[in-house]
């Protein structure tokens, strides 16, 4: 550990926190910074301390990380320090911006690009990993060399929120807060607030050949209150002939919003700047000063075991190429080298990695195909059939981050929306999680069904993506409560139209089938779409009724429809094309008698059809009364099965008039359908 007390060099400006003292390790001779920052007390101290924790762990190459963290009693003074070691830098951002004021020079171009393209990729990482800096400025990009930025001094919330130590230095140097945004100074910090303090360092980089250091620091102050003095600025920018003027006329304001909930995100920051402007694309900024390692070496260090291929991808995180090689070999590892305990750990370095490299289609497919893999493997072990294996028991406690892989499964596919492949892929890994309750609604609120309504729409003659869809839909539909019925509302068009376009396929009618009998479930298709579903219904079954899930599902359907519509039933009697569904339902049953589900379902249709009384003489000439009576006879162990059939002959039998005399039953029935007939064909 390094001592705050010995072996100090030199003391820098005090920052916002506490004293900035310049060390070197006695043995190395290496310098580091020590922020010391005074604390009210050890409950303060220790809870900045843990907040402050994990940023040891941070792995990015525009990014300078804390060396150590820990806490010292000063008993001269009777304070108690946090000390924050970090690395040390000869120079920072704010020197440059203050020699090219003194010059009244203009910034060279693509030095302030490349400058800008680290310190992006720096901030979306933070921002990818719900981390926010807190204490953006010039003065913490540090320079390590002309072409080489880090950020530095990440702060905490706790830290951060101190108002009686923020007060003593707005005292001390008004400069502190005239970087913040104007929710900080309410002590409300979030991604929004990184936002307004970078687009303050950019302005400054932008002007610094107008405006002296007292004309800047009144500018970003009056910026809180009006865009004025913005417009101006930027007014000047374009008279002067800055370089990429227009880029910050484009950028600024959306990022110098008052209102935070206004304000750009990094990716809109990112987008504005490398990809709709002049600047270089950010693929060449951004992949600049990744860490090398030679691919020998990768590829050697990749043949080892699994803990090897998890170090190489923790060391090497900022580097996509490394993170594709080390994935690529994890999707062709065996079985037995890839299982328990390694899935969570590796689960959560691949979000990580996802997170960190969003923009990278190729990246971003293989690690959503490895955790297909893994997670497949994983979730037979959390849900196991029998609960009672202990072995599978302990695993269960070992739960996958679902809130973190959802989160990023939804950002990457919005993405790359107009790849069918990750879309897929994607879908099919949702599906894993969806079958769980509490994910599935965590995929609601994420906004999931409004996805999939998207990519249906985009990809309707696509088999594959349709597919995935629709058994997506199912998991998230079957047993679940939903979140938010206005995009499930929608479902019902997209799926009619997904079965039209893919009339013939079989196994489309049959996933489509399971889609809609949820939905009539939901009671979200409307009254004008139930004769369309029932013809679908209808339609699937005669494609395939071999397919016992098909007509199963179908037949569910139909009861669901017919039980709550009596045009929905009509037309399960009577079908447009001239085909009866009661012609359907019997040749049905003469494929299937031998399976209980279906004959059940069928007869569950059947008493739906009967309490409508039109219907019956239908019902009754079709030969429904034989058949349901020959269904009784041989399912009697079945108990609903048999409750649904004596219901069928009971109405049957109540709506069987009698016998006038000297006319034989059967002429009566005879007639009574014919008139039905009659009246339904104008229905």
């Amino acid at each position: 550990m390094l001592c705050p007390t010995e072996g100090i060099l030199s003391q820098l400006s005090p920052g916002a926190l506490g004293v900035n003292l310049v060390v070197e390790e006695t043995k190395t001779k290496v310098k580091y910074v020590i922020k010391q920052v005074e604390c009210i007390d050890e409950h303060q101290a220790s809870e900045a301390l843990e907040e402050l924790m994990p940023l040891l762990k941070l792995q990015h190459a525009h990014i300078s990380l804390y060396q150590e963290l820990f806490i010292i009693w000063n008993s001269e003074i009777s304070s108690l320090f946090l000390c924050l070691v970090m690395e040390h830098s000869k120079s920072s951002l704010q020197e440059v911006i203050e020699s090219k004021r003194k010059e009244k020079a203009i910034m060279d171009p693509e030095w302030m690009q490349d400058t800008l393209g680290q310190v992006l990729d720096a901030l979306e990482y933070l921002h990818q990993l719900d981390i926010v800096h807190r204490n953006l400025k010039p003065s913490n990009i540090s320079l390590i060399s002309n072409d080489h930025c880090k950020l530095q001094d990440l702060s905490s919330n706790v830290l951060m929120t101190d108002r009686a130590k923020w007060n003593v230095r707005a005292e001390e140097d008004p400069r502190q807060k005239s970087w913040m945004a104007p929710e900080a100074l309410d002590f409300s910090f979030s991604q929004k607030s990184d936002i307004w303090s970078l687009g303050c360092i950019i302005l400054d980089m932008a002007s610094c050949s107008f405006l002296d250091e007292t004309e800047a620091m009144q500018l970003r102050k009056s910026l809180r209150q009006h865009p004025g003095g913005l417009t101006r600025a930027l007014k000047t920018m374009e008279e002067r002939k800055v370089p990429n003027a227009e880029t910050f006329s484009s950028l600024l304001p959306s990022m110098l919003q008052i209102n935070s909930a206004d304000r750009a995100t990094i990716k809109d920051v990112i987008q504005i700047t490398f990809v709709n402007s002049a600047f270089k694309t950010s693929a060449m900024v951004l992949s600049m000063h990744q860490q090398v390692m030679p691919a020998a070496i990768t590829d050697l260090l990749l043949e080892g075991n699994m803990a090897s291929i998890l170090e190489l991808m923790e060391n090497f995180s900022s580097n996509p190429e490394v993170q594709l090689k080390a994935m690529q070999r994890l999707l062709t590892m065996p079985e037995e080298k890839l299982g328990l305990p390694w899935p969570v750990e590796l689960v959560e370095l691949v979000v990580t990695v996802q997170k960190q490299h969003e923009r990278i289609f190729d990246l971003q497919l293989c690690a959503c195909s490895l955790l297909l893999r893994v997670l497949g493997q994983v979730h037979i072990l959390l849900c196991p059939p029998e609960p009672s294996r202990d072995g599978l028991a302990r695993d269960a406690e070992a739960q996958v981050p679902l809130g973190s892989v959802i989160s990023t499964l939804l950002s990457t596919l919005r993405s790359h929306s107009a790849s069918q492949q990750l879309v897929v892929t994607g879908y099919s890994l949702l599906t894993i999680f969806s079958s769980q309750e509490l994910a599935s609604e965590e995929l609601q609120k994420a906004g999931l069904f409004q996805l999939i309504l998207e990519h249906l729409g985009t990809f309707l003659e696509d088999r594959d993506v349709c597919l995935s869809a629709l058994g997506l839909l199912w998991s998230l539909l079957v047993d679940a409560v939903i979140v938010n019925k206005a995009p499930v509302e929608k479902l019902p068009t997209l799926v009619i139209r997904v079965l039209v376009t893919h009339r013939a396929d079989a196994e489309m009618a049959e996933a489509g089938c399971a889609v809609l009998w949820l939905l009539s479930l939901q009671g979200c298709i409307k009254e004008q779409q139930y004769e369309h579903v029932v013809m679908l219904f209808l339609r699937s079954i005669r494609l395939s009724q071999d397919r016992v899930l098909l007509v199963n599902n179908a037949y569910r359907g139909l009861a669901s429809l017919a039980k709550v519509s009596e045009l929905a039933a009509f037309r399960v009697a009577v079908a447009e094309d001239g085909r009866s569904g009661l012609s359907l339902l019997r040749e049905t049953y003469q494929c299937h008698k031998d399976d209980p589900e279906v004959v059940e379902n069928l007869c569950m249709l059947l008493a739906h059809l009967t309490s409508y009384k039109e219907i019956l003489p239908e019902l009754e000439s079709s030969g429904i009364r034989a058949l349901v009576q020959e269904i009784e006879g041989r399912f009697t162990s079945s108990l609903e099965l048999v409750s649904y059939a004596q219901k069928v002959l009971l109405r049957l039998e109540a709506a069987l008039p009698s016998p006038q005399e000297g006319e034989l039953p059967g002429a009566t029935a005879g007639k009574e359908a014919a008139v039905t007939k009659a009246s339904l064909s104008q229905f």
